[in-house]
């Protein structure tokens, strides 16, 4: 037997790690600023994280939902604290796509409706009904397909306001990454998620927050929604959430009230994952990373729009899409290859940048060094 091979690899075998630098089978330091699609939230091996998870692990690493999770509590009552929604319940699982999936089935529970409002160029998983409302037609499978999805222009309140006025009492949700990581780091406006937030309320429709990539402190804020002024039904949670550890959640506002079976799970909120997300909070409340993720943030795209080459700069905090020319396509390659930094991307030429949110200024300059170099060489050939 062999992998299924479902992945395009780079020739590179990562064997250590240790904050924002990893270390391949040779020996080599690369300077990790994608944090394997923005899962690393608080640096690589942290130590607080690897005591939290050892001691855990000593104890007890798993039971099910089926007795009381005292450590489930304990996750629920920080994350509420940090996040500033106090008053929201949540509900642990083990994936974004799994947490996007429970937040559109609960909103179909909630006022018994199955059409879903989602956006141009989304990324919500991998799952049946996450992948349905993504707008990749190359991964939907035929028995995912479903007329429940309607798909529009992301940004276009026109849009919007006649797709509730046609669908009105028909729609159970809308789902919405308020900046699109896949998408190429494209930010929905604030009159856009308010406009969101007014129509869902006016036609009982649930607003879904969708923070796997762009939230958990990564803006600067806890989720990046925030930035909106308005709240959210339900957000959705993962990649930083257990810094490499499997976990997600969803939070949910007090309109939703629970009853028992209609979501569960048999891994989501063990013990061992709830260990690793509290590790998280505590090193990011304690070390105060949404601070450090705004300001070097900050610091990296004023940094960026300085560079005329550059096509565009968009993203906040630490969720940067860096749009280059059709000239400059190898950059991206060029950065990991001959600088030994890893970067993501979004088709055809953006290079995604989503590093640990404790990450420094001179991390970024290392990194603007290089990218100056490549796009210099190209314009003295």
């Amino acid at each position: 037997m062999k992998p299924f091979d479902v992945y395009p690899i780079n020739p590179i075998n990562i064997v250590k790690a240790n904050g924002s630098t990893v270390w391949d089978a040779e020996g080599n330091a690369y300077l990790d600023l994608y944090g394997g699609h923005a899962v690393i939230s608080i640096g690589h091996t942290h130590p607080h994280y690897v005591q939290r998870i050892t001691e855990q692990l000593n104890r007890i690493g798993f039971y099910s939902n089926s007795v009381e999770i005292p450590i489930q509590r304990e996750l629920a009552r920080l994350l509420g604290e940090v996040s500033g929604k106090v008053d929201y319940d949540l509900f642990l699982c083990n994936s974004g796509a799994e947490a996007n999936e429970n937040a559109l089935k609960l909103a179909s529970f909630y006022n018994k409706r199955k059409k879903v409002i989602a956006f141009s160029k989304a990324f919500h998983g991998r799952t049946s009904l996450a992948v349905a409302a993504t707008d990749n037609p190359a991964i939907v499978a035929p028995v995912n397909e479903t007329e429940n999805v309607v798909f529009l222009p992301f940004n276009d309140e026109t849009a919007l306001k006649e797709a509730f006025s046609s669908y009105g009492e028909e729609i159970s949700s809308v789902i919405i990454e308020s900046i699109q990581g896949v998408g190429g780091i494209r930010e929905a406006s604030v009159s856009f998620l308010r406009l969101i937030r007014a129509l869902c309320d006016q036609y009982n429709a649930v607003f879904i927050a969708d923070e796997v990539q762009c939230g958990y402190g990564r803006t600067g804020l806890f989720y990046a929604q925030d930035y909106s002024g308005v709240e959210a039904d339900i957000y959705t949670m993962a990649k930083g959430m257990g810094n490499g550890f499997p976990i997600g959640a969803i939070s949910i506002s007090p309109k939703f009230k629970a009853t028992y079976g209609s979501l569960g799970t048999t891994f989501g909120g063990n013990h061992l994952a709830c260990a690793a997300a509290l590790a998280v909070l505590e090193v990011i409340q304690q070390d105060k990373l949404m601070e450090n993720a705004a300001e070097v943030g900050a610091y990296l795209i004023n940094e960026l729009r300085q560079i005329e080459e550059i096509v565009e700069v968009r993203g906040r905090g630490l969720i940067i899409g860096i749009e280059l020319p059709e000239s400059l396509a190898h950059v991206k390659k060029d950065l990991l290859l001959k600088n030994r930094i890893f970067t993501g991307e979004a088709k055809p030429f953006v290079i995604r940048l989503l590093p640990a949110l404790n990450i420094t200024k001179q991390h970024a300059d290392e990194f603007l060094s290089a990218l100056k170099e490549h796009i210099k060489a190209v314009a003295v050939a």
